[in-house]
């Protein structure tokens, strides 16, 4: 009788042993399917995020926080969208909602928000000093701002930088009714400027100044006069989002800002390694030209002074109510008082985390 107790309790005993992994299992699953905390698989919230122009050496934070996970390290998965029309079109686009963020041209967004009220606001400055300038022909006698007279200026009529040219004809003393302006498109600027058949065109500088030179244009032939290096105090591109998809995800819009910044630090340590992450989105790009691009944007436009002194993204309050006063001269405003209301920085990253550390690009 003891032998047979025994035999039974030995069979039960190896039942149940063999049932218990798939009974783990089932557990464990039950556990993990129903458990609301961070081991659970946190859904990515999606961001359309569009550009101000094509795609180009400036832009390859963005797509180096792509390639680097960044944007996925804060639940983010990030489509970016170029845009041929200018400023314009990626405001427009913001605030129709067929991209939920974008950069554009700060000073663009300033006039639009006091004409049509629109929702949309800026959270961080990428230039902290605009590229705005006048590319021109030396052979053609221009060196100076007051050598404009008496030229044919090419200047797009969405172009962000003729936006400004009133203002910067009026602090330098230039007898607009002596330039001749010649509305181009975008596309035939700097052609037309290689050509001759304009003496000198307004635009981005390191766009305009690297696409001549790539177009064969002798690079002693080209003259920059960057018009915040002649009396300009404006900002430039911030990266913009609307009123309501900053109130519907705020974290999402947080945690876009954080993932940029970490990959603008990275391409400042290293911009090749950023073009590199640029080319894997699009291969048609030559390095050279883009790597040539993005460092003169980050030397000229990104790591400026005031950066360097107080960190990225945030603005200057006396340095931008100076910038507003100077829109004034060339645009009325139908409520000024209200236009510091254009930059929000409520959803920057602590002061501490926005300093450059010193560092310098190669």
């Amino acid at each position: 009788m003891a032998i047979v107790d025994l035999m039974r309790l030995t069979r039960s005993a190896a039942s149940l042993s063999l049932c218990m992994p798939s009974l783990c299992m089932s557990l464990l699953v039950a556990f993990f399917v129903g458990f609301p905390g961070p081991i659970a698989a946190r859904a990515e919230t999606a961001i359309h995020f569009t550009l101000d122009r094509k795609i180009d050496g400036p832009a390859a934070p963005f797509f180096l926080a792509i390639d680097k996970g960044y944007f996925k390290d804060e639940g983010l998965d990030v489509t970016i969208d170029a845009a041929t029309g200018g400023p314009l079109e990626a405001m427009n686009r913001v605030a129709a909602g067929s991209d939920d963020m974008g950069v554009a041209d700060i000073n663009m967004l300033i006039k639009a928000r006091d004409a049509a009220n629109t929702s949309i606001k800026a959270l961080f400055i990428v230039f902290d000093k605009p590229p705005y300038a006048i590319i021109a022909r030396k052979s053609r006698g221009i060196e100076t701002p007051r050598s404009l007279e008496g030229k044919k200026l090419g200047a797009p009529a969405a172009d962000p930088a003729f936006a400004q040219w009133p203002v910067f004809a009026r602090i330098n003393g230039i007898d607009t009714a002596k330039v001749t302006i010649e509305n181009v498109g975008l596309p035939v600027r700097e052609p037309m400027l290689a050509s001759g058949e304009v003496d000198a065109i307004t635009g981005c500088a390191f766009t305009s100044y690297i696409d001549l030179k790539a177009r064969g244009v002798p690079a002693d032939d080209l003259v920059v006069l960057a018009m915040a290096d002649y009396g300009l105090v404006l900002y430039g591109d911030a990266i913009m989002v609307s009123d309501s998809f900053a109130q519907a995800k705020p974290e999402a819009v947080r945690g876009f800002l954080r993932a940029y910044l970490r990959a603008l630090k990275e391409t400042v340590r290293n911009p090749a390694r950023a073009i590199d992450a640029l080319l894997a989105h699009d291969d048609r790009f030559r390095k050279d030209v883009e790597l040539e691009r993005l460092r003169m944007a980050l030397a000229d436009n990104i790591l400026t002074p005031a950066v360097r002194a107080y960190g990225y993204g945030d603005i200057d309050p006396q340095r931008f109510a100076a910038a507003i006063e100077q829109l004034a001269l060339a645009y009325r405003f139908k409520a000024k008082d209200k236009a510091a209301a254009a930059f929000d920085p409520s959803f920057l990253p602590p002061a501490a985390e926005r300093g450059t550390g010193g560092a310098a690009s190669r």
